[in-house]
Order: structure tokens, then C-alpha cells, then sequence
């Protein structure tokens, strides 16, 4: 028999791969397509999975809502994180988007603060500052391997502290199945509107990797959230990691990037800051939003 634990671990497993595998299509796709395009197809059939988790009872009305204006912002943000982080992937290398990608936490700790009101005592001063030292180490500052581009993934968190209010405000009293909805739309007008913009002509061998950052895309959010239902948060934690031994592994056998001391470090002293994040808002029974999410 499985404990809610044990399958709790196994949906972030899940998880974890469907972004890996989201997250390298991203970096293939990117040199072929514009940004824009590619938002298009994670929402168009970002859409599929979604279906799967409606209640029948709910297609009628499926959008109605109290709380649109919330809603929107979520989607909005959402949209503005995904973008950067594809940004990011494009013109990075994949360990070190992804590395800077895990600080989001730290940032949506910052934004709890300011419009939460949340009240951070010692441990959790300790993991911004680490955190943010962490973020700085991988952008290498004054080396030669600085690149401008590293703003993304920031932009990124940004996007996320932003979601992760909304979410706190928006969980206590609407479905995930509608938050997700909302959000795949707006990715879709998105994509849409980038069309006017420029779209390239879809080759057929490239229809397996726009299909896996949809599908993948949107099922790595159902099992997130599932993991997060099903098991304590400071146990899933750790299996969330796995991520960032799959971008460096990409990196290296994929793309034949090599992999900086510094990103290594940085992604050490991340990890370390988010997981106190994660174990002190499990222990103050803060809800807590997991890395991702988009």
C-alpha cells in the first residue's frame, strides 16, 4: 500500500521530468521559432491536460468566477514569467536558467513580506540573503562570463512573486483546474498576437518537441500540485532538485555546454536558501508556492 508520502514523492518525480523535458524542447525549439510561437503551442495544447482534471459539472460555467480581477493579474504574470524563462533558455545555458529560475522562491518570500505582510524572522533573513548571494554568483558579475541576458531568468522571479501572491489569494476559495484555465488563455492570446510579429512555418519533425512543451508544459503543473496535496512539503522538496541535475546533465550530453564552478556554487547556496524557505513555512504552516507553476 502507498502512503500519501510515498505517492506524494512519486507526482514530483513526475513532475520534475515533465519540466525537464519542457524545458530542454524550449532550448531546441528556440533557434527555429519565435518566443511567441512557442508560448502558443504551450497553451494550445497545454489545454489537453487541463480537461482531464475538470469536473463535468463545471463545463457549463466553466470560467465563471467571483474574482476575475485576480485571475487576470494571475494570468498576466504568468504569461510575463513564462516568457522570460523561454527568453532565458534561448540564450543561456540551461544549467544556469534554471539555476537562477530556483530563487523564485526567495523572491516571492520578499513580495510576502511587502504585500502579505508576513512576518520573516531570522531563519527565513538568513535564506534571502543567502539566496540572493547565490543568484549573484551565477550571474558572475565582472567576469567575462557575465552575459545580459541572465535578466530573464530574474524577470522570471519577478513574475513568480507575483504569482505566488495571487495564488495565496486565489486558492482559498478557487479550483486549480480554473487558475490553470485562465492562465493557458492568456498564453494562447498571447501566442496569438505574436503572430503579427513573425510565425515560422512548423517542420514535421519539430511537431514531437511543440507537443512536449504543451503537454509536458501543463502536466508538470497538474503533478506539482498533486505532490504538494498528497506529502508534507519539506519531503517533496528535495525530489524537486532533480531538475537542476537534469539541466546540467542536458547541458553537458545535449547541447555540449560545460557547466561553470560558479553556476555549481550558486545552485548550491540556492538550494540550500529554498529549502530553509520551504522547512520554515511547512513548520509556521505558511502556504507555501512551489518553484514553477508556469
Amino acid at each position: 500500500m502507498i502512503s500519501k508520502n510515498q505517492l506524494g514523492i512519486i507526482y514530483m518525480i513526475l513532475s520534475v521530468v515533465c519540466f525537464s523535458l519542457m524545458d530542454i524542447s524550449v532550448k531546441l525549439m528556440s533557434n527555429s521559432y519565435p518566443i511567441g510561437q512557442l508560448i502558443f503551442f504551450r497553451g494550445f495544447l497545454g489545454l489537453i491536460p487541463i480537461f482531464f482534471i475538470i469536473p463535468l459539472n463545471r463545463y457549463k460555467n466553466l470560467l465563471e468566477t467571483s474574482k476575475l480581477k485576480l485571475h487576470i493579474g494571475r494570468a498576466v504574470a504568468g504569461t510575463f514569467a513564462m516568457a522570460n524563462l523561454y527568453l532565458g533558455l534561448k540564450f543561456l545555458p540551461i544549467a544556469d536558467a534554471i539555476t537562477i529560475s530556483f530563487a523564485a522562491p526567495i523572491f516571492a518570500t520578499i513580495f510576502s513580506i511587502i504585500f502579505l505582510s508576513e512576518i520573516v524572522r531570522f531563519y527565513r533573513w538568513f535564506a534571502i540573503i543567502l539566496g540572493i548571494i547565490g543568484v549573484i554568483v551565477v550571474l558572475k558579475p565582472g567576469t567575462t562570463m557575465f552575459s545580459y541576458y541572465s535578466f530573464f531568468p530574474i524577470l522570471f522571479c519577478l513574475g513568480f512573486a507575483t504569482i505566488s501572491i495571487l495564488i495565496k489569494k486565489l486558492s482559498k476559495t478557487e479550483p486549480d483546474y480554473l487558475i490553470s484555465m485562465f492562465f493557458t488563455i492568456a498564453l494562447i492570446l498571447t501566442g496569438c498576437i505574436s503572430y503579427f510579429f513573425g510565425w515560422n512555418q512548423i517542420k514535421t519533425e519539430d511537431i514531437i518537441y511543440l507537443f512536449a512543451i504543451g503537454i509536458c508544459g501543463s502536466t508538470g503543473n497538474i503533478f506539482l500540485t498533486m505532490s504538494i496535496r498528497k506529502a508534507d512539503i519539506s519531503l517533496v522538496t528535495p525530489v524537486k532538485y532533480l531538475s537542476l541535475i537534469f539541466a546540467i546533465l542536458s547541458g553537458i550530453f545535449i547541447f555540449g555546454e560545460s557547466i561553470s564552478y560558479l553556476t555549481l556554487l550558486g545552485a548550491f547556496l540556492i538550494i540550500i536558501s529554498t529549502a530553509i524557505i520551504f522547512r520554515r513555512e511547512a513548520i509556521k504552516k505558511v502556504k507555501t508556492t512551489m518553484v514553477r507553476q508556469v
